[in-house]
């Protein structure tokens, strides 16, 4: 609670993360990033987005391309 600007801006410093937006509503933040594969994409929440003081928990919505 009340860390969602500190978290944009450290999320914002992060490579692979195109751009991050506060919002109102269930969630605080919002990420949206890019990797070349899924598992590189889970690598990065693993360990780089969940390292971040502030987050508690992330929910992952993957856009593939078919």
């Amino acid at each position: 609670m009340g860390k969602a600007p500190q978290v944009t801006r450290d999320l914002g410093r992060l490579d692979g993360v195109l751009s991050v937006e506060q919002l109102a509503g269930p969630y605080d933040v919002v990420a949206r990033t890019e990797a070349p594969s899924l598992d590189k994409l889970g690598r990065l929440v693993a360990t780089r987005i969940h390292a971040v003081d502030g987050i508690t928990r992330t929910v992952t919505c993957a856009i593939v391309a078919l």
